[in-house]
């Protein structure tokens, strides 16, 4: 065989090596290299701690000492209509969540009680799956009045959490209808029934959330004067919240008016406020293959055929969409779980982070600093804020 014979096999086994490359591996480089893959900041899980943040007697959420820091939270959904004001409750809670129930426009909140446990909370809502998964996050005991189609198989047939439906069950009440209230405004539950309804169902009573870490209170020669919050929801679930150099608070404002605790009139007053950004939209049927793309659970999966026509519109607007989704890593729905976080403890502003690991639903929500340090929150009650981009959010610092 001559010289260039043998030159030719050689430039031919050369080209057919390279052929085979690039059909078994750089083919599929470029495929992936050409794909607008989803875009999840911070998918890493947070981390979390291997043991307790808080010892001997502290409340684990609050960071106040108190005799039932064992037990376990009780999560219950509650209103923020104007004729459910003001909310029996909210001042002896351990954290609250307020976030849009619809997107810009209704909020709904949901109290989080441990040792502040009321002898009565309501008025009592129906529950929306964002909010399980941050009940589940403090491995807490939901309460809620019915729900809506997407929490109904995940809460029924699933039972992703531990849950007392007052829409079946003996151990809710109602309030007499009074002044500007609605029937739906009744609804309440008391901390006996709570205790008996969890002896009845069996439900574990010693608490397994790790906790959030605390600082000492600033002291008072420290702290500013003054210091203004406004978070403005649409009209009339606006928030302002005024800070409160003597007790280190922030005093809670709902649409101008002075927000008080229906049980025993004192002032809502955090003494730590966080505003998470996250985004929301209405689940309607146009959007099912969205969520197949994306990869997560389409929500119409949980909806019979023949209802679905009804929750996929309101009256005046069949396809606006009952229900909204937030944005907050809920392992169903969302492709984001973090997010840009503001938070406020002794008058003052930090700006940090959110994260809720969306592979679990019992991770816990966390919050770090620009640094990547975990926050410490003052002992006394968390607020947490979930606003809209977009949402008219001002911070006025004080002197």
């Amino acid at each position: 065989m001559g010289t260039g014979s043998k030159v030719k096999i050689a430039l031919t086994a050369i080209v057919i090596a390279l052929l085979v490359s690039y059909f078994s591996f750089g083919r599929n480089m470029l495929r992936k290299a050409s794909v607008n893959q989803i875009s999840i900041e911070n998918t890493k899980p947070a981390a979390v701690s291997a043991g307790p943040l808080n010892t001997d007697n502290v409340d684990p959420i609050t960071g106040v000492a108190c005799d039932n820091w064992k037990g376990r939270p009780v999560a219950v959904m509650q209103p923020a209509d104007v004729t459910a004001r003001p909310a029996a409750g909210f001042s002896q809670a351990d954290m609250v969540f307020e976030m849009p129930a619809f997107t810009n426009a209704n909020t709904r909140l949901m109290g989080v009680y441990l040792c502040g446990m009321p002898d009565d909370i309501g008025s009592i809502r129906s529950a929306r799956h964002d909010y399980i998964p941050f009940a589940s996050g403090l491995g807490a005991i939901f309460v809620h009045w019915g729900y809506s189609h997407f929490a109904q198989t995940l809460l029924q047939d699933r039972k992703v959490i531990d849950n007392i439906d007052c829409l079946t069950t003996s151990y809710c009440g109602r309030w007499p209808k009074s002044g500007k209230m609605q029937l739906e405004d009744t609804g309440h539950i008391t901390k006996a029934n709570i205790e008996s309804a969890m002896q009845k169902y069996g439900y574990k009573t010693i608490g397994t959330f790790v906790g959030y870490p605390h600082q000492p209170d600033l002291a008072i020669d420290q702290r500013p004067n003054g210091g203004h919050l406004r978070l403005a929801y649409p009209s009339v679930y606006d928030v302002d919240y005024d800070y409160d150099r003597t007790t280190n608070s922030y005093l809670r404002t709902w649409d101008g008016v002075v927000d008080t605790d229906k049980n025993n009139g004192k002032r809502v007053a955090p003494m730590n406020i966080v505003v998470m950004t996250a985004t929301s939209e209405q689940i309607t049927l146009a959007k099912e293959s969205q969520y197949v793309a994306d990869g997560v659970m389409d929500p119409w999966s949980l909806i019979p055929e023949a209802d679905r026509a009804g929750i996929n519109g309101i009256p005046g607007a069949p396809n606006i969409g009952r229900y909204n989704n937030l944005q907050v890593g809920d392992p169903w729905f969302d492709t984001v779980d973090s997010g840009d976080a503001y938070f406020y403890m002794n008058g003052q502003q930090v700006k940090g982070t959110w994260k809720k690991d969306r592979s679990k639903i019992d991770s816990k929500l966390t919050f770090r600093d620009e640094s990547g340090q975990e926050i410490k929150f003052v002992p006394g009650q968390i607020w947490v804020e979930i606003m809209e981009p977009g949402q008219g959010m001002k911070w006025t610092p004080g002197t």
